[in-house]
């Protein structure tokens, strides 16, 4: 088993030292990934717009330029977006900047895109929201493209490239893995048609995750693929636990445990830890979140270190 951590913007407050010792006490813990989630603007509330999931001015750093920065200080840790909110960004300028990062850390990235779901942050990076499920299969083709091929011409119904180039190619090429994210019945299509890995969540109304994991290996035999080698990920989250439990989880890491070998036993190869709620729980600064992140892995150690024998 494999885990990421989701990297926390509000440690900017930190300065610069502060968010440099944090990543390499991740990587030196021994955690596999550090993950970025994506948000470039959040709407506030209006007469015609419903508050967002999270809170408007929730501080979020911007995922290229914090991995960027990473791949800067770190040597072998993984560095990935879980998710990038794919269609809302110029596609031709993502491929660059993923290639651009891939280079820079000697080929340690994954790239995790989703759909998203914040209409007003397309109006404000000027990208059309109606389209962005029917655009997100051409611009991950594009981007394969664009990381393989030495002259470049894609001829989609979104996206048109004629004789393009791109250099430098990235170390993995075009096997940068994309993993999607997404539970809805078209995104497991495309993550079945389109995806090197599912980034599994679970979200109001949607139905037990088991009923997603049948539903996604129907899809890959009906594309022809492997779904006993087809990699999953989870991130840690309580899951159908009661109240209390669901108050305490990020505060009692052998609830942590007990969650990550129920998603073994799912079939998934990695989870990721959200260190928001570690935050949320008291640990505020970077020695304290430092410290209970190494005991999380520690606790965490019995099911990482199972079956590499």
């Amino acid at each position: 088993m494999e885990v990421a951590v989701v990297f926390p913007s509000v440690m900017y407050r930190e300065g610069p030292a502060g968010v440099r010792q944090l990543i390499r006490a991740i990587e030196a813990m021994g955690f596999d990934e550090m993950d970025m989630f994506d948000h470039v603007v959040m709407g506030f509330p209006t007469e015609k717009r419903r508050a967002p999931f999270y809170s408007p001015t929730m501080p979020i750093m911007e995922a290229f330029m914090l991995l960027s920065y990473a791949a800067a200080v770190t040597e072998k840790i993984r560095l990935g977006t879980g998710v990038l909110v794919l269609t809302q960004r110029q596609i031709t300028l993502v491929a660059k900047q993923v290639s651009s990062l891939d280079t820079l850390s000697n080929g340690r990235v994954r790239l995790g895109v989703g759909i998203g779901w914040q209409r007003s942050e397309f109006e404000a990076l000027q990208e059309d929201y109606g389209t962005r499920g029917r655009r997100f299969s051409e611009a991950i083709r594009l981007l394969r493209q664009y990381w393989a091929d030495e002259h470049v011409n894609f001829d989609g119904k979104y996206y048109q490239m004629d004789e393009m180039a791109m250099e430098p190619k990235p170390p993995q090429g075009a096997g940068i893995p994309i993993w999607i994210g997404g539970t809805g019945p078209t995104q497991l299509k495309r993550v079945a048609k389109l995806a090197d890995g599912w980034m599994a969540m679970t979200a109001p109304g949607d139905p037990p995750i088991e009923e997603n994991i049948k539903r996604l290996h129907e899809l890959l035999d009906a594309e022809g693929r492997d779904p006993s080698s087809f990699p999953m990920q989870m991130g840690l989250s309580p899951g159908p636990l009661d109240k209390e439990k669901r108050k305490r989880f990020y505060a009692d890491p052998q609830l942590l445990l007990d969650r990550t070998y129920e998603l073994k036993e799912l079939g998934f190869v990695g989870t990721s830890i959200d260190c928001v709620p570690i935050f949320q729980q008291g640990y505020r600064t970077v020695p304290a979140l430092i410290d209970y992140l190494g005991e999380i892995h520690e606790t965490l150690r019995p099911a990482l270190d199972a079956g590499e024998e």
